[in-house]
C-alpha cells in the first residue's frame, strides 16, 4: 500500500494553467505542465511532459519529453520520446521525435523527423526498413520510401499515411 499511494502524489504533481491565462515570453519548468491557456515565445521543458489541452492555444516552439496536443499549436515540436497529436489537434509545424503517435481527425501540416532511439539504434532501423519493405508495394512513391535511411523511410510512411 505504502508503494502505491507516493507514486499517486507524483502524477498528481502536474503544473496546470488554465483557460484564462495568457503567457508571453519564455515557459520553463521542472516538472509536468497541463496547458489549457494561451503560450507565445517558447515552452522548454526538458525531462518532463506537455500536454496541451482542447481549450490550448500555443504559439510557440515546444521541447519536452512528451507532449500530448489536444488543442491548437504554431510552432515546432520537440519530444525527445514521444509527440502524441489527439484527434482535436491542429499543428502547424515540424516535429521532431522518436515516437509519433496520430489520431484520425488530426489536422498536421508540416514534417516529421524521427530520431533514433540512443539505446537501441540496430534494431529500430530492422524494423523501419521491414516496414518499409512490407509498405512499398502499396505505396506508389516505393523508390522514395526505400532509398533513404531507416528513420527517414518511417517519417515518409508516416507522412504519407496521413
Amino acid at each position: 500500500m505504502e508503494l502505491t499511494k507516493p507514486a499517486d502524489n507524483f502524477k498528481a504533481d502536474v503544473a496546470h494553467i488554465g483557460k484564462s491565462v495568457l503567457v508571453k515570453g519564455e515557459l520553463s519548468g521542472s516538472e509536468d505542465l497541463y496547458l489549457d491557456g494561451e503560450v507565445e515565445g517558447s515552452i522548454q521543458l526538458r525531462d518532463h511532459s506537455l500536454i496541451v489541452g482542447p481549450h490550448g492555444r500555443v504559439r510557440a516552439n515546444i521541447s519536452a519529453r512528451d507532449v500530448v496536443v489536444h488543442g491548437k499549436v504554431d510552432g515546432n515540436i520537440r519530444g525527445t520520446e514521444r509527440v502524441e497529436l489527439k484527434k482535436s489537434a491542429v499543428l502547424v509545424g515540424d516535429i521532431s521525435t522518436q515516437r509519433i503517435i496520430v489520431e484520425e481527425g488530426a489536422f498536421f501540416k508540416g514534417a516529421v523527423d524521427i530520431q533514433k532511439d540512443a539505446a537501441k539504434p540496430e534494431p529500430k532501423r530492422e524494423m523501419a526498413m521491414a516496414a518499409a519493405a512490407s509498405f512499398s508495394p502499396a505505396s506508389s512513391s516505393s523508390s522514395s520510401a526505400s532509398t533513404g535511411s531507416g528513420s527517414s523511410a518511417q517519417a515518409s510512411l508516416v507522412e504519407k499515411k496521413y
